[in-house]
This record gives C-alpha cells, structure tokens and sequence, in this order.
C-alpha cells in the first residue's frame, strides 16, 4: 500500500471508515478521523494508535459545511481525504421513504460529500507537488447501488448515484491542478448498515477487504473503483432495462 503521511476520513468510527483507518495505521502516519459517536470514534482511535498512527479524533457531522471546513482547513497538510460518511433507510422490503430519511440522506450522503471534497479540494490546491506532480488524492465512497434505480433504496441510489457522476465528471479537470479523485462503488459490505438487511446479500464481503480493495486503487490513481466487478456489471445491465420489469424483480436491490 502505498504510504501517506496525513489521511482524514470521515465517518470513521465503524464499517468501512473504521477498516479504511486500521488498514492505513502505521509509524509516522497522522490519522484524522471524525464521526457523530464519540465513544466508538475513540475506540478505532485507540486501535489505530496501537498500530503506531498518531491520531487526531473529531466528534463532526459532515451535514455542518462550516465546522467540516473548518476541521479540514486547520489540518494541515493532507496526502489523501477519504469522504466515506454515509446512511440509509431502504431495508429492500419496499416499505415508502418518509421525506425526512431521503432529506436526511441526500444532506449526509451527497452533501457531505461536498462537505468534506470541496474544502479538501481548496487545501490540496495550495499545497507543493510530490515528485509526481501529486499534490493530494480524494475519495468518496459511492457504491455499486449507483448504478441502478432500486425501488428497496432510491435515496439511497439517487443519492451515491450523484455523488459518483461528480467525482468522474470532476476528476479530469481535478487531476490538472494535481489533485487524484477517485469513485469508490462497492457492492455489500458487511458493516452496521447492512447488518438490517433481511435479504440474500450477493457478493457479501468483510469491511477489512473491501478498505484494501480501495486503497489499491486510490494509489493507482484510478477514477472509478468498482467491485465487484460483475456486481457493478449486474447492476448496469439491470438499469438498463425497462422501469417496470426492474421493480419487478422485487425490491430487493440496493443498500
């Protein structure tokens, strides 16, 4: 894995954040992490200093874009932002969103996001190149759920699919100022939010993996990182077809 010497990540304190910040812990890292539980957000803080990481825990929600900016502005210097903070309400039984889980989604969801990439994005600008023209990588965590409107989860999609169309539409121009975006889409992870699931979870993997899976790309510099791979495929091909047969296959997708 290649080495980085100042990571922030966002919802850090389970699932994939905490997989992502114990895979990344080692002598002469600085880990920044943030999440709303103070008590777990500690616990993955004393874990990662046992892996040698210097630690710096902050109790945020990304839903706040002045005390997110803040956070990520007196930082200092960061090697790579990891904008993994996410939530759902679809449980794939087909039970109606209210509209205060799908605001609440989207704000955390796409709006945190933005939250955390923009000011990231402000403070890699201004920092020194490395030797490869690099001055910083970002990434944020989509999912293979982008790919497909499913009727068990559309604020869910709506929500990672936009997230996923920014980061891709914007990494070009990112990338000339030097800076790395990269669209993290995986399938199921096995983690607290899809511990509700009451339904067969294809390609169903640990946390661990899924943190290893996407820092290799976020090192290769790759834009999208999709996996699995033929969930990512499935997904595609099923959106591609008719509305009406999509939700007929139940509304078991999504999450």
């Amino acid at each position: 894995m290649q080495p980085y010497g100042s990571v922030l990540i966002t919802g850090a304190s389970s699932g994939i954040g905490q997989a992502l910040a114990l895979a990344i812990a080692s002598p002469g890292v600085t880990l920044h992490l943030s999440g709303r539980d103070r008590p777990r957000l500690n616990t993955v803080a004393r874990a990662c200093e046992a892996r040698g990481a210097a630690v710096e825990p902050a109790q945020l929600d990304v839903r706040d874009a002045n005390a997110m900016a803040a956070w990520i502005e007196t930082a200092g210097r960061l090697h790579l932002v990891i904008a993994n903070a996410g939530i759902s309400a679809g449980t794939g039984e087909g039970t109606p969103e209210s509209a205060s889980q799908v605001r609440a989604i989207f704000d955390t969801n796409l709006g945190g996001v933005l939250n955390t990439v923009l000011p990231a994005m402000a403070v890699m600008a201004d920092q020194p190149p490395d030797e490869a023209g690099v001055r910083g990588r970002i990434a944020a965590i989509a999912s293979v759920a982008a790919f497909i409107a499913a009727p068990g989860a559309p604020a869910y999609c709506a929500s990672k699919a936009a997230v996923d169309a920014w980061i891709v539409g914007s990494a070009p121009t990112a990338r000339t100022r030097g800076i790395g975006l990269t669209s993290v889409c995986p399938g199921y992870v096995r983690t607290p939010m899809t511990a509700d699931n009451r339904f067969p979870m294809p390609g169903l993997m640990q946390a661990e993996r899924a943190a290893r899976i996407t820092l290799r790309g976020i090192a290769a510099g790759r834009t999208r990182v999709v996996f699995p791979w033929w969930m990512g495929l499935g997904a595609r091909v099923a959106d591609a077809l008719p509305p009406r047969l999509v939700a007929a296959l139940g509304p078991k997708v999504g999450k």
